[in-house]
């Protein structure tokens, strides 16, 4: 599969958990009330994705709502406006995931992957290093 920065990544399997999740994540995430772990479980496997994926980027962190707020679903939740740091760099991201009932783990996880963030934007953005 070809690695381009507007890759539209597909991945399905819906009738059971796509991806594991690291035993002190899963931990760390039921602690959480049930809309704030939607949205980490997500941010965390779109991270993931993103180092597995991609040539050039080491996602260390993403945030679903910097340019539009997410739209959760029962188990889902659409990102169109997120972001994530790579190697100190902000890049453009948009993401649909959806997770199982405890949204914990990840079923599907679509994400593109959008343009640099020009630094002098960062503070208007509440973006940092």
């Amino acid at each position: 599969m070809p690695k381009h920065l507007l890759l539209f990544v597909s991945l399905l399997g819906l009738a059971a958990p796509a991806f594991a999740v690291d035993p002190a994540i899963k931990k760390q995430l039921e602690k959480l009330d049930p809309s704030t772990r939607l949205e980490q479980s997500c941010d965390t496997e779109a991270m993931s994705r993103i180092n597995q994926d991609s040539t050039g980027f080491k996602p260390d962190k993403v945030i679903a709502y910097t340019f539009k707020d997410p739209i959760a679903g029962d188990n889902s939740l659409q990102a169109p406006g997120a972001v994530f740091r790579s190697k100190g760099d902000w890049y453009h991201l948009s993401y649909t995931c959806i997770t199982g009932p405890q949204h914990i783990n990840v079923r599907q996880l679509d994400y593109q992957i959008g343009d640099k963030v020009p630094r002098e934007k960062w503070d208007k953005y509440y973006l940092y290093d």
